[in-house]
């Protein structure tokens, strides 16, 4: 009697064990069902998946309750594919994109607004270069600040220093080209926003002002450079990866860029590179300089908004953004990364060293940065055209800005009225 009800309890006590055994595999399995997956979406970054797989495992470590869905889109499809999964009612939790398109996006209301006390480790500058209308819509993840690559042989041989000023470059263009028959620069002043980014360095960024007395002049100093052959014809036509080959030949003295381009030089033209130096980036009337940005933009329909955020500032933390710069040399956001040796010091021989340590303190002094506006490619248009019919001297710098500021303020004003801009010159 005894010895049977030992079993039962026995086979009692191993069913019970079972059946705990059982709920706690389907609670598990149930909790993995049910965490937090954000779907995060670069722009061609799979060059460093090793890097970004390590960010997400240590961040999945961290916070067991989310997971992140990385996928990684062709630079080319990034603006068609966000906006498409933007129409949809499912899009990514986390995009990676350039601050013009993001501005877009946020214009049209389909952004997730950023609690500003979630951007204080990075640099003050930078984040007021992203809001719109006074709000926060996106999350900085590193930046560039171009630098002024030149040509020590030619500046020798033309016994010129190199200009730190637009005015100083304009004033020894004349001698280069007589003592070397090489152009001082290559300006690219009709692609994308480069002439915008050049009148925001003398106060001009508005369809107010754009006609001022200060725009003719800076409008006239290139026109000035262009008539009298001191920088290329091709100045209005060709961009900026045409001016990269020009300094690489020799036919320019200097090329304003990235750092990451020394290392394309050294590739493609290591006799030129052998006489290359770098100073700091060409500024205009105030003395700012100039800086790009890739950025993380959440949008308004997402799903996982506060993870997506928390994933985001693990991404720019100081560590994960000192990695990524050794990677890229880019330049970092995170202020308390900027400290680090890696932006304050380098030795003499490093030419990339030196590079990014000038990148990283320009960024101190960004300010009144350059920032994208409603219509912004209608903008770049009006401008870009401009320029063109001004160096070409097809009509008065004064009436072609006067026309110029009626076209920028009507793009302000309507969206639905699309001024015509004066055919591009090919």
């Amino acid at each position: 009697m005894k010895k049977s009800l030992a079993i039962l309890v026995l086979i009692l006590l191993c069913s019970l064990f079972l059946i705990v055994l059982k709920y706690e595999k389907i609670t598990t399995a149930k909790n993995i069902t049910t965490r937090n997956e954000v779907v995060f979406w670069t722009l061609q970054m799979s060059d460093f998946s090793s890097y970004i797989n390590n960010v997400i495992k240590e961040f999945e470590t961290q916070n067991p309750d989310i997971k992140i869905k990385w996928i990684d889109v062709p630079f080319s499809e990034g603006e068609k594919r966000t906006l498409a999964s933007i129409l949809s009612d499912t899009p990514p939790d986390l995009i990676n994109l350039n601050p013009d398109f993001s501005a877009i996006l946020a214009q049209k209301g389909a952004l997730y607004e950023i609690d500003k006390n979630s951007a204080e480790q990075f640099v003050p500058q930078i984040i007021d270069s992203l809001k719109y209308n006074g709000k926060l819509y996106s999350i900085p993840w590193y930046a560039t600040s171009a630098v002024t690559i030149y040509n020590k042989d030619l500046f020798d041989k033309a016994e010129l220093k190199v200009p730190e000023t637009y005015t100083q470059m304009g004033l020894i263009a004349k001698q280069m080209k007589e003592k070397t028959n090489a152009c001082i620069w290559l300006p690219n002043i009709s692609e994308n926003d480069t002439m915008l980014r050049i009148l925001n360095k003398y106060g001009v960024n508005s369809a107010e002002n754009i006609n001022s007395s200060t725009s003719v002049k800076v409008f006239d100093f290139f026109k000035t450079l262009y008539r009298k052959n001191l920088i290329p014809k091709e100045t209005i036509t060709q961009t900026h990866r045409e001016a990269l080959e020009k300094y690489m030949s020799g036919n320019i003295a200097m090329f304003q860029a990235g750092a990451n381009f020394l290392n394309m030089i050294k590739e493609n033209a290591p006799s030129t590179y052998a006489h290359t130096d770098v100073a700091v980036q060409l500024t205009g009337d105030i003395g700012q300089y100039d800086f790009s940005l890739m950025n993380f933009i959440i949008p308004l329909k997402a799903r996982h908004k506060k993870e997506a955020l928390k994933f985001a500032l693990f991404l720019t933390n100081e560590e994960n953004q000192l990695e990524l710069a050794k990677l890229t040399n880019t330049i970092a956001v995170n202020k308390a990364a900027l400290k680090n040796d890696f932006y304050t010091k380098y030795n003499g021989s490093d030419l990339m060293a030196k590079a990014r340590v000038i990148s990283a303190a320009q960024l101190n002094k960004v300010q009144p940065a350059f920032t994208p506006q409603k219509n912004q490619k209608e903008i770049n248009t009006l401008i870009n055209s401009a320029v063109q019919e001004i160096l070409l001297d097809k009509q008065k710098t004064p009436s072609v800005l006067d026309r110029v500021s009626k076209n920028w303020k009507l793009l302000n004003n309507d969206n639905r009225t699309r001024p015509k801009a004066a055919s591009r010159t090919s």
